[in-house]
């Protein structure tokens, strides 16, 4: 895939923008109003779904492995790359799918890109720990992936339809 200078840089600043709300997600204290282990808002899949709608699935997965790979060298911990890469990778294929069969809309893109990114960090898990036990707190996970892929959802919603007269979204 060749880049123009325009895209290049625009994927920059969305890995970077992706980074950011990455690490401001650590600041929300989540686990004081759900107290269920593992769960975060993924703030930064707002900027996932965005850009697999205005750049298309190939920039939104370099995007999306560049701020795993990212994420993992500042945060100094390489072995979350794993569960992250998994969740990632699934939910991006999933989405790429589900916004190619023009029957959902972002919101559907959304919680099912969250509800994948849970069944690829349980399989991270299942691969890590060497059992399956991780599979019995799934149904959990995908109860929450549903708040939070529909949160995912709304913000991006918002965020095409403040940017539509920019021309930067293809939606």
């Amino acid at each position: 895939m060749k880049l123009t200078t325009r895209q290049l840089t625009l994927c920059a600043m969305l890995t970077a923008m992706a980074l950011a709300l990455s690490y401001l997600e650590n600041f929300f204290p989540l686990s004081a109003a759900i107290p269920i282990p593992g769960i975060k808002l993924g703030l930064a899949n707002i900027v996932t779904v965005f850009a697999l709608y205005a750049l298309g699935p190939g920039q939104a997965m370099l995007i999306l492995l560049a701020r795993c790979v990212l994420g993992a060298v500042f945060a100094g911990n390489l072995n979350a790359l794993l569960f992250s890469l998994l969740g990632g990778v699934t939910a991006m294929g999933t989405m790429i799918l589900l916004s190619r069969s023009r029957r959902f809309s972002v919101y559907g893109v959304s919680i099912g890109g969250a509800a994948a990114h849970q069944c690829g960090q349980v399989a991270a898990a299942v691969l890590a720990l060497g059992n399956t036990a991780p599979c019995y707190y799934l149904p959990v996970l995908l109860g929450v992936s549903l708040l939070t892929g529909a949160l995912t959802g709304l913000v991006s919603a918002c965020l095409f339809q403040a940017l539509a007269h920019t021309g930067l979204t293809r939606i």
